[in-house]
């Protein structure tokens, strides 16, 4: 009896075994699970949610004071967001590190797929199956004798099919779009990122308050801005050189209270020592150079005249910030850190200092209590201040906003409160040591933003292209259909003596629910195409 042995043969003497270096297969798995389309839709979705604390949390970039105030409102939580990023969310290390992931892995999925849909638009629609009876969908008809696999290639060339002709078989592809826009998608998502990255290395923006009719211009430097951000490839020399001044602004209101319009009128100081008056409003930023200014809101600014108990008189004006409500009630402080000054001595008094802190009304109401406004414009304009004397805290060092009064210097009896008042335009209020406040009027403000975004008009022109490929990448479906032309059987087989016979297979190569009807009509197109045909080469022959 004869034994075979069913072992693997021995590797021949003296050949080397192959050694796997495992450091360069863990880089090349990790490569590989890296561009994965599955791990770049998870780095997408925790892109997306790692935005949302951006979104909803305070930033230093954006409102500095905002997450200030976060921190006087949550002592205990804050330090630890602040810890993790919570407050610098779009340049913390975590959400780069995501970004930069992101943006690996699409680069490394588009790359193999672009090539190969190249290769795939270069080469010829696939020859026939043997058995076109098992595609899903099939049609057999009659034909004339001198069925032409041209002519039916000709049809399908008129419908937009990609055609090839091999002998008497007719292949043709539909659907190509589909891979593209498929590319085109994932491309501009790598188009926005590269968008998002200029913007960031190259991008800056600051924020300012500007109150009509100062004389004071306000130029494009640094230390000018309320707060800014300059990208890390951004240099204060960098920022382009203009002035501002504030002439006018003018806000218009519904009946109901609803913004109707604004419109901002500026003086804008040119390098060259020319000037230009200029206007914009919201929705049509002012574009000076490379800079867009943005107007991104408004309020009033009280006109305050003190007169300290030595006669000395001081006039400010202060803006009020609004309080979020829709009638522009607004709450800010007036400050005299120089009030009191012995005219003998010329000595500050420091615990004599004073400061006015309250609300501000441009439409008071008629009866108490006097805590927010009727409607956004002057109607009834009212001012309610309470008065506070001793150290204001300006000469610690510490720094504080000018828009709030240091509650600390409250809190220790540093700074006390010695009255309440609601003042009218040109009414005036005496203290109880004889000095005297005057609530003069209002001048209109704004918010400024001054910002440069180079990656704009890239990320515009890669979102329309994305849109326009994911609609390629949704609508487009690839599918297949192939024709063979039977020759007439001699011995009298084929249905009618002297016709051919043509079938027709069809393939989608996703799902298509409406494909069943696009062969049919195919077909239907190749058979009367075939009909009409039939009488001219019958008149030839």
């Amino acid at each position: 009896m004869t034994t075979v042995d069913d072992r693997p043969a021995a590797p021949p003497a003296g050949a080397p075994r192959r050694r796997v270096n495992p450091v360069l297969a863990l880089l090349r798995n990790s490569w590989r699970q890296l561009t994965s389309m599955r791990t770049a839709l998870i780095l997408l979705f925790l892109l997306a949610v790692g935005a949302i604390p951006g979104s909803v949390l305070p930033q230093r970039g954006v409102n500095p004071e905002k997450v200030n105030q976060y921190f006087v409102d949550h002592p205990d939580l804050a330090p630890r967001l602040d810890r993790i990023g919570m407050f610098e969310v779009f340049g913390s290390v975590w959400f780069s590190a995501i970004y930069l992931l992101l943006f690996t892995s699409l680069v490394g999925c588009i790359l193999p797929r672009m090539r190969d849909h190249l290769r795939t638009l270069r080469s010829r629609p696939p020859a026939a199956p043997r058995r076109l009876d098992r595609l899903p969908q099939h049609a057999v008809l009659e034909a004339p004798a001198a069925a032409d696999p041209a002519a039916i290639a000709a049809v399908l060339r008129r419908r937009r099919w990609r055609v090839e002709v091999r002998g008497n078989e007719v292949s043709a592809e539909k659907g190509y779009l589909k891979e593209t826009g498929n590319l085109l998608f994932h491309t501009s998502l790598v188009a926005v990122l590269l968008g998002v990255a200029l913007g960031s290395w190259y991008g800056w923006h600051g924020n300012r308050l500007l109150v009509a009719g100062e004389e004071n211009a306000f130029c494009n430097t640094r230390q000018q801005y309320s707060e800014a951000a300059l990208g890390p490839r951004v240099d204060s020399a960098d920022l382009p050189p203009f002035c501002l001044t504030l002439d006018d602004f003018d806000a218009r209101f519904l009946p109901s209270g609803q913004p109707a319009s604004f419109w901002a009128t500026v003086t804008v100081d040119e390098p060259d020592g020319s000037k230009r008056t200029a206007g914009f409003s919201v929705n049509s930023p002012l574009r000076l150079g490379s800079a867009n200014v943005y107007l991104l809101g408004h309020g009033y600014a009280p006109i305050l005249k003190y007169t300290d108990r030595y006669g000395r008189t001081q006039t400010s004006t202060v803006p009020f910030l609004t309080t979020g409500d829709t009638n522009l009630t607004s709450e800010g402080v007036a400050a005299f850190p120089d009030a009191n000054v012995d005219p003998k001595t010329g000595k500050r008094e420091s615990d004599q200092q004073v400061a006015f802190d309250g609300l501000y009304l441009p439409t008071a109401p008629d009866t108490p209590p006097f805590v927010s406004s009727r409607f956004p414009t002057e109607r009834n304009p009212a001012v309610v201040l309470v008065a506070y004397r001793g150290n204001l805290g300006m000469d610690a060092g510490i720094p504080g906003s000018v828009y709030k009064l240091d509650q600390r210097q409250v809190a220790n009896g540093k700074l006390k409160q010695v009255g309440d008042k609601k003042l009218g335009v040109g009414e005036k209020w005496t203290l109880d040591d004889g000095s005297t406040l005057e609530f003069l009027g209002t001048k209109p403000y704004v918010t400024l933003s001054v910002r440069y975004a180079p990656g704009q008009t890239l990320m515009l022109g890669a979102c329309v292209v994305l849109l326009a490929g994911l609609m390629g990448s949704l609508f487009v479906r690839r599918r297949r259909v192939w024709f063979r032309v039977t020759a007439p059987d001699p011995d009298g087989g084929s249905p009618t003596s002297g016709s051919s016979l043509v079938e027709a297979g069809g393939l989608p190569r996703t799902e298509h629910p409406g494909f069943a009807d696009e062969f049919a009509q195919l077909v239907a197109a190749v058979s009367d195409d075939g009909r009409a045909d039939r009488p001219a080469r019958e008149g030839v022959e």
